[in-house]
């Protein structure tokens, strides 16, 4: 795709958000279900992610991390957002590859020390893209990339987060209240 593609394929989302704000919202949802042993299974519209224990958490390294999926959705948010900046500003990828990683303490999520953090401590983001792109022009990609990548965006700014508990209507439990 190229630049004059890609903003007549944006074109007219873009004229509709600016007309009705309300069109630009959306709620994104994701879904798990509890699995045996001690795993979730994520509905990722595409197939079945079966998440589980870390190894130094006690799980075999058979089930996805979600440490690892954190950081997987923040490499596949960056590049498409790369490639949408790149071809925004007619500034041509010939390759490119996304790298994240992030430091953990386990001895947080394990309970065993009250002042390890629990969760990642620093997340670092990398581009190695080959591309005839001066300094500035780079410079540019990466400022514009990090501004519009959900995942970074998101992670950066710390939204607000909210968790509750219920309980599950099942049949059985219905039974026994008739």
């Amino acid at each position: 795709m190229n630049r004059d593609e890609l903003r007549a394929l944006q074109a007219p989302l873009k004229s509709r958000y600016k007309d009705d704000p309300s069109e630009a919202f959306l709620t994104l949802k994701a879904k798990g279900t509890v699995g045996e042993g001690v795993s979730c299974n994520v509905e990722t519209g595409r197939a079945i992610a079966q998440a589980g224990l870390h190894p130094l958490t006690g799980g075999d390294g058979s089930l996805l991390c979600s440490g690892d999926m954190l950081l997987e959705a923040l490499v596949a948010c960056a590049g498409v957002t790369l490639q949408a900046v790149a071809t925004a500003i007619d500034v041509p990828i010939t390759e490119g590859h996304v790298y994240a990683e992030g430091d953990l303490d386990f001895r947080g999520t394990l309970g065993v020390d009250r002042e390890a953090p629990v969760g990642f401590s620093d997340i670092r983001l990398r581009f190695e893209v080959d591309t005839p792109a001066d300094d500035e022009q780079l410079a540019t990609l990466l400022k514009l990339t990090e501004r519009y990548c959900v995942v970074f965006q998101t992670l950066n700014g710390a939204p607000k987060l909210a968790a509750e508990m219920t309980r599950a209507r099942t049949e059985r439990a219905l039974e026994s209240t008739t």
